[in-house]
């Protein structure tokens, strides 16, 4: 290329012309497929369908505009399938302009961007079209059918920018269940306003009821206020489990820096008891040495005893998935 003067990008570029070649060399395998003979094969005689010429057309790819011969037969019964018939956007395209949508461009900048950088010319209705295919996706997914029973649901709120007329903080909640096939299944996000709440939660939790959950054995989440009563009133033998890292994490803040390794290092046989029994006598002994210096981590863990011992009832494996919402972490972290 370079000792020819040809370009590597751009219109005549040799990206364009490899990507010509690729997909009019698929297209001749998929009508030979059709047909079942080579081109100028004898074997196709009196077969009654045969090869009838090419029509152009140009297709947008990630590399630019790209003119390409699309073979046809007598009988118009070939329906490509790598370009098919009308389709004039490969998906690379779709995918960038989504990629793009997503970083908060506007319509009008992605236009100017695939113009300046590819030199395709792409309208504002067509890349509304592209993202608004992606909404209905979402949509259709965010409303699909759920399952009646699920052993384990974990929720979470994670807090991310969202730019919305004007950047700003606002929740995402997440509700990811355990089927009871033992697969973890997202069964959606919701965009709230402000701060996490249990009233938001209380219309989370109604909306996967509506959806087709008719019970939960249990529900992992964090010690949110009033999440507990919003849970029990959807489903009111549903048990609630306080995640056991939140506890900890909440216990600190009451706690000085320098205490903060003592104090975890106290509250480990608490969580790791064998029985709710044995925890509380656990609880005591760290109530005797931690409580007078720092009485509100011995409230906080009086107020949370319901919620956080029903995990203790359970096999070691069982406990370390159900004790914490660590399950969801990671879609919270591939949100962000």
């Amino acid at each position: 290329a370079k000792a020819s003067g040809l370009k590597l990008t751009g219109e005549g570029g040799v990206l364009q012309q490899l990507t010509k070649l690729m997909l009019e060399s698929a297209l001749e395998g998929e009508i030979t497929d059709h047909l079942g003979y080579d081109k100028h094969d004898p074997a196709g005689r009196g077969t009654g369908n045969s090869r009838n010429g090419t029509r152009s057309k140009t297709v947008l790819t990630d590399v630019g505009p790209v003119e390409i011969d699309v073979p046809r037969d007598l009988a118009a019964s070939f329906e490509p399938k790598i370009v098919a018939k009308r389709q004039k956007r490969l998906g690379g395209v779709d995918e960038m302009v989504i990629s793009l949508a997503a970083k908060g461009l506007t319509t009008g900048e992605i236009s100017a961007h695939l113009a300046e950088v590819y030199g395709a010319e792409v309208s504002r209705q067509t890349i509304s079209t592209i993202t608004d295919k992606v909404i209905e996706g979402m949509t259709e997914w965010q409303n699909r059918p759920l399952d009646p029973v699920y052993p384990v649901i974990f929720i979470d709120a994670i807090h991310v920018k969202i730019r919305d007329g004007q950047v700003a903080n606002r929740p995402i909640y997440v509700a990811l269940a355990v089927t009871c096939e033992g697969r973890r299944d997202i069964l959606g996000l919701w965009a709230g306003d402000g701060g996490e709440g249990a009233k938001y939660w209380l219309h989370v939790l109604t909306e996967l009821k509506n959806r087709g959950v008719a019970d939960v054995l249990m529900v992992v989440c964090d010690g949110l206020t009033g999440l507990p009563d919003a849970i029990t009133t959807v489903w009111p033998q549903t048990i609630t489990q306080t995640c056991v890292v939140h506890l900890l994490r909440n216990s600190f803040r009451y706690a000085g820096r320098q205490h903060w390794d003592a104090i975890a290092k106290a509250l480990k046989p608490v969580y790791t008891a064998p029985t709710e029994a044995a925890a509380r006598e656990r609880f005591a002994e760290f109530t005797d040495t931690w409580g007078g210096r720092y009485p509100a981590i011995v409230r906080l863990w009086d107020n949370a005893w319901a919620e956080f011992v029903p995990f203790l009832a359970f096999d070691p494996e069982i406990r370390r998935v159900i004790c914490s919402t660590n399950a969801i972490e990671s879609v919270n972290a591939r949100i962000r």
